[in-house]
């Protein structure tokens, strides 16, 4: 889906066309910079609160000054949807170490942030919910702080490219035979008690807000878990697999490296997750998601 017309940039709604950042911000000289992606839905925000809280430990984590406070996040969240009537989609905010007169490694005493926003209209609960995604094993090739969610990107980029040229979705990553996350989500696998396991949170993983907002259904649901690292055999013979992000959501991973999970199909307790999460966010299942009702 195209980005929105109207973006913010320093302070200010402007047209995408006219938002220009020097070549000399440290985002792009040094990727010293944060991110985050909060979902839209029916015009509201999915745990914005979960989203600035995370960004403000990611800015502490690398030195950069948050340049507001909570409320005023939330108001220029607001203001770019409406500018660009989204009513389902995301919301991209960076903030950088910003401009300065030289490439600097160390940077000035105290950084003056430079702030990008966009919107994109995109559907939520889509085909990938539906009919699920298919993923490849990538060994994870990541810088050692994935908690902090910055923009250094180049090897999920990387993985995403080897797994289209695999005619797959995305990429599971491993290291020291462990499943870490998917490219750009985190990674779930369901066993034959029907029990849920997810990587526990350490500085391997990035702390997902969607994947918090699942842990508080729990009790709804009436499953259970456990957090710890999976191997990737363990993944291959799952009963289910999926993946969450505020993106895609609720995501069933129904091919890894080809092989079918399970029966090849989203499974009943993938289909129970995503019942209670939709609800949670105030959607209406039975028309946009009978699928999970069945």
């Amino acid at each position: 889906m195209p980005i929105g017309d109207q973006v913010h940039l320093n302070g200010q709604i402007v047209p995408l066309s006219e938002a220009y950042i020097s070549p000399l911000d440290r985002g792009f000289l040094f990727a010293h910079a944060a991110y985050e992606v909060t979902a839209v839905y029916n015009g509201k925000f999915v745990d914005l609160d979960g989203h600035l809280l995370r960004l403000r430990r990611t800015l502490d984590g690398i030195a950069l000054p948050n340049p507001h406070s909570d409320a005023d996040w939330k108001r220029i969240h607001q203001e770019l949807i409406d500018a660009n009537g989204i009513n389902e989609g995301l919301v991209y905010l960076q903030v950088t170490g910003g401009a300065y007169e030289a490439r600097d490694y160390t940077g000035p005493d105290t950084f003056e942030p430079t702030i990008f926003m966009y919107a994109d209209t995109k559907p939520l609960i889509g085909q990938a919910a539906q009919r699920g995604i298919a993923a490849i094993f990538m060994h994870d090739t990541r810088w050692a702080r994935r908690d902090m969610k910055t923009v250094q990107l180049l090897s999920q980029a990387l993985a995403y490219r080897a797994a289209k040229q695999a005619r797959a979705d995305t990429a599971f990553l491993v290291q020291d035979g462990k499943v870490t996350e998917a490219a750009s989500a985190n990674a779930w696998i369901v066993d034959e008690m029907g029990r849920l396991i997810t990587r526990n949170l350490s500085a391997d993983i990035l702390p997902g807000i969607t994947r918090s907002g699942v842990l508080r259904l729990l009790d709804k649901t009436g499953l259970e878990m456990e957090e710890r690292a999976f191997t990737p055999d363990e993944a291959l013979n799952a009963a289910e697999v999926f993946t969450t992000s505020a993106g895609a959501m609720i995501a069933p991973v129904i091919m890894l490296e080809g092989q079918p999970i399970g029966m090849g199909k989203p499974g009943p307790v993938t289909r129970k997750v995503q019942k209670a999460y939709y609800e949670a966010i105030g959607a209406d299942v039975d028309s946009v998601a009978p699928w999970v009702l069945a």
